[in-house]
């Protein structure tokens, strides 16, 4: 069992590292376009569909309260996927609209969806983002593998952040890290010194 757990870990590090130096400049112009929304006065919208739910309120959450430093609140938040919506879309093909719907509701133009999937061709992402689009939204798509569909549906001033894994979990595992390096960015130049 050790031995499982150890190539775990090393699988972790090694997608981490391919990751690292293919991805800091992509990762630095996502959060520049976060930034720019929030200083325009602009919201970030944050989903993600089965396990990359946890990094969309990860990162609503960090820019909402914080990551590391008492300050400000930004305006940031995570599309629901409690069970009573589900329950209410309960038939698979509205269930795929889990998060366009509440997204064509709330969203503004000028507004940056970040969606993160380790299934690039999942069915709810790709309705997401159709309706980000449709309300002149900026993306930042946390996505894996080959990009999928969702790579094909994103503009040139949109963001694809894709993790060089086929493997759900190691991208999941880096797509954390990659909201944790974007609200630590945004919080250091927002608030330096705090």
């Amino acid at each position: 069992m050790q031995e499982l757990i150890k190539q775990s870990f090393t699988e972790s590090i090694h997608t981490k590292i391919a990751a690292l130096d293919v991805l800091a400049p992509i990762i630095e112009n996502a959060a520049q376009i976060m930034l720019n929304a929030l200083l325009a006065e602009k919201k970030i919208l944050c989903c993600g569909d089965r396990f990359s739910h946890s990094v969309a309120s990860t990162l609503a959450n960090a820019l909402n309260y914080r990551l590391e430093h008492e300050r400000p609140s930004l305006p940031a938040m995570a599309l629901s996927a409690d069970p009573v919506l589900m329950s209410m879309l309960s038939d698979e093909d509205k269930a795929t609209q889990q998060f366009s719907t509440q997204l064509r509701a709330i969203a503004q133009a000028g507004d940056v969806l970040v969606i993160a999937s380790a299934y690039p061709n999942s069915p709810t992402s790709l309705r997401t983002i159709e309706a980000a689009l449709s309300k002149d939204m900026l993306v930042v798509a946390l996505t894996g593998s080959d990009g999928g569909e969702i790579s094909g549906l994103l503009g040139p001033n949109d963001v694809e952040i894709r993790i060089p894994s086929d493997k759900a979990i190691r991208i999941n595992e880096v797509h954390q890290l990659v909201a944790h390096s974007i609200c630590d960015a945004i919080e250091q130049t927002l608030f330096p010194g705090m």
